[in-house]
């Protein structure tokens, strides 16, 4: 809150007098004497970016970094990340993580540490992370709670510079905001609104594309496998709270510096994250694997963006990997789905010929019930049965409890009794 702020909201207390305006002139130095709240350290501090940002009394800590766009931190340039907005503004899909009708300067990307990974107010965040583009810039903003009784400095500071669309974060939605949430509402009346933003939460996208490949999706593993990001003098994140703890008790900015660094690593990494799901989403990058092309089309589909998914089913249908043949099934029910039975037929025949034992089950299935009920060739209908129960022996799955064999041999036992009754 501003200096003007705070005199404003207490003038309906005093008086218009001389001895109000005596009272209002101490107001004015009891606020102007905010800045001269000790801080430890400060040369430490200032030789590394960092200010004190002083509010009602207390302080917290801010630092302040600045990288130009052509910087390259793992697989691309920040610049980069202005082509993908670009991209998505130029592009007639739809999905979750499309920056159309924005640009690149209302995105903010956002990470925080906290005293612990659990929920609910026990739980202190004392570091507040942000990065967006400012011109040829991507500027880094953090703010640091130097205190545990600071909170409405630190919150003030934050919220005063966030004016932005959307946020990005990385499993944010389920604990970065949310904590932010309940930390906010015991201060709320002493410090501005959270404002109601968009959300862009990476974690899900990366679970989507790259769960076949990972056993964890952590940030730094993403960074690592799929970023080519390596951090080097890094400090693990489960020490931010005990290296907390020591500052808030000596104030020595040592050890802390590292966990501002770490952030900052976290938010950079959000930037290159952003803009290499863009390049997956969009078919920009050039060295997109099978499978990941797979999972964007699966992604589409899910959300009735079915012209994106057969786009991309169809980039790698050609291809027999197994992710390739996956595709092709899939393609096929979208033909399916709009009656384009000849074109549905044919992938469904290519499906039965490969090494896939599962997928070609699927196939011969609906080539059964096509030659059954669109074409009326019980001969044809009858084979692919068998062949769907021949594939099931090959998966080991030909048993009486398995619900594929089940209606498998119900199809049979209704197609041998239909071809008997039309030969009689």
């Amino acid at each position: 809150m501003s200096l003007r702020k705070k005199l404003n909201r207490l003038k309906p207390h005093l008086k218009t007098d001389q001895e109000g305006n005596r009272k209002e002139n101490v107001l004015e130095e009891e606020a102007r004497s905010d800045q001269s709240v000790s801080v430890p350290f400060v040369k430490e501090w200032e030789n590394e970016s960092v200010t004190p940002y002083y509010f009602d009394g207390e302080y917290c800590l801010v630092r302040e970094k600045a990288y130009p766009l052509n910087t390259k931190y793992g697989l691309y340039r920040f610049s980069e990340f202005v082509d993908a907005v670009k991209a998505w503004n130029q592009s007639s899909y739809n999905h979750p993580l499309s920056s159309k009708g924005f640009s690149e300067e209302e995105l903010f990307f956002f990470d925080t540490e906290t005293t612990g990974l659990g929920g609910g107010t026990g739980n202190t965040i004392f570091l507040l992370g942000q990065a967006s583009i400012k011109g040829d810039h991507v500027v880094i903003k953090q703010h640091l709670l130097p205190k545990p009784g600071a909170e409405v400095a630190l919150y003030q500071s934050f919220l005063e510079s966030v004016n932005y669309t959307t946020l990005v974060t990385y499993n944010g939605k389920a604990f970065d905001w949310p904590q932010v949430k309940t930390r906010h509402t015991l201060i709320r009346n002493q410090v501005p609104k959270l404002p109601s933003f968009g959300h862009f939460d990476l974690f899900h996208a990366a679970r989507r594309l790259w769960k076949h490949k990972l056993e964890r999706l952590k940030l730094s593993i993403v960074e690592k496998e799929v970023l080519e990001i390596e951090r080097r003098d890094d400090v693990p994140g489960f020490l931010a709270p005990m290296i907390y703890f020591d500052f808030v008790e000596r104030q020595n900015p040592e050890g802390i510096i590292g966990i501002l660094r770490h952030n900052e690593m976290d938010i950079l990494s959000l930037i290159t994250l952003y803009t290499h799901l863009t390049y997956q989403l969009l078919s920009i990058d050039r060295e997109q694997s099978i499978t990941e092309s797979y999972e964007v089309g699966r992604w589409y589909a899910a959300i009735g963006e079915t012209s994106a998914a057969t786009e991309m089913f169809t980039s790698i249908a050609g291809s027999e990997e197994i992710d390739a043949v996956k595709a092709k099934l899939a393609l096929s029910f979208q033909w399916k789905k709009e009656k384009w039975w000849e074109k549905a037929r044919t992938l469904w025949e290519e499906i039965v010929e490969t090494n896939y034992a599962d997928l070609g089950f699927e196939a011969s299935i609906e080539l059964a019930k096509f030659y059954e009920h669109k074409v009326k060739d019980l001969q044809k209908a009858l084979f692919y049965s068998e062949k769907a129960k021949d594939l099931l022996e090959v998966e080991s799955l030909e048993n009486t409890k398995n619900k594929k064999f089940v209606q498998v041999m119900k199809r049979l036992e209704r197609l041998r009794g239909k071809t008997a009754k039309k030969h009689s």
